[in-house]
């Protein structure tokens, strides 16, 4: 497999094509999985998650993973997160090589540099709202008391729920528990937030305020987000898609000035481009490689 980090003119094996190639990755990257396999056992019988996927994901983007129920797509965030190891391939977060690091590095490298934002919320309901954005940083030695109090008073007033911060969950609506879930996530700093799915669990009209919310900070901010979702609106929020069916990368798109340009991966070793897409203005990347 090679990675396609060129804006495409003519031909493609033999396809006629558009101006246009995907790709993913002209600036930073922030993650990169490479050659990636997953494996389960179910009884006697080994079930492949996720078969053959690289990808390098820039630093900065809002990317949304899709696809349908047991596609894979929660499996390759928990891959991308460290919480799963590839059964093969390699698995490079900040530029480094973490696939054999050790559970415990592992652990370091996620209370310092990925936020996990989960569809339950995952808070400790016997914590207040500000004790539970506090919670990852009690185990961070770099961290004083006071600049966690900072940290926690400045990101519960970013989610604006600073009227809140004594407040349980128990006490709270949905909304207001994941606004919470968000400031603990961006509390410890993170380049890279993975939300799976994010809105699941919300009414409609909460989950686009939460929604504007996420892309907000990650404008203000620069922080990565990337998301496993079934979730139209975050498809057409983001600026980034990564399409899974099967355990095998489908498709690939970038939206540049509203539109969407995608690439049809019909096999490992093939492109189909959509003709029915502008072709980019300019080489901006995403992170694709076939």
């Amino acid at each position: 497999m090679r990675a396609v980090q060129a804006v495409w003119f003519g031909k493609i094996d033999g396809l006629d094509g558009c101006s246009l190639l995907l790709t993913f990755g002209a600036g930073m990257h922030i993650v990169r999985v490479e050659g990636i396999f997953k494996d389960y056992f179910l009884g006697n019988q080994i079930v492949q998650a996720l078969s053959d996927i690289t990808l390098d994901i820039e630093q900065g983007v809002f990317l949304a993973i899709s696809g349908p129920s047991g596609s894979g797509k929660t499996t390759l965030l928990n891959v991308i997160g460290c919480i799963d190891a590839p059964t093969e391939g390699r698995l490079f977060i900040n530029g480094h090589d973490v696939t054999d690091w050790s559970s415990n590095r592992l652990a370091d490298l996620r209370a310092h540099s990925i936020g996990f934002i989960f569809q339950t919320f995952n808070l400790l309901p016997v914590l207040s709202a500000a004790e539970n954005v506090e919670y990852p940083l009690l185990y961070r030695k770099d961290v004083s008391k006071k600049e966690r109090q900072e940290r926690v008073a400045y990101f519960l007033d970013m989610v604006g729920l600073t009227k809140y911060a004594d407040h349980r969950p128990s006490q709270m609506s949905g909304g207001q528990r994941q606004r919470v879930a968000i400031a603990r996530a961006l509390a410890i700093k993170p380049t890279l937030i993975l939300a799976d799915e994010p809105t699941a669990n919300l009414d409609r009209a909460t989950g686009t305020e939460i929604l504007h919310l996420m892309r907000d900070i990650n404008r203000k901010l620069g922080t990565t987000f990337i998301f496993s979702t079934h979730d139209q609106r975050v498809i057409d929020m983001a600026d980034r898609l990564v399409r899974i069916e099967d355990g095998v990368l489908r498709e690939l798109g970038v939206r540049r000035d509203g539109h969407w340009a995608t690439v049809q991966l019909t096999s490992p070793s093939q492109l189909a481009v959509d003709h029915s897409l502008q072709p980019l203005a300019s080489l901006e990347t995403v992170g694709a490689a076939v």
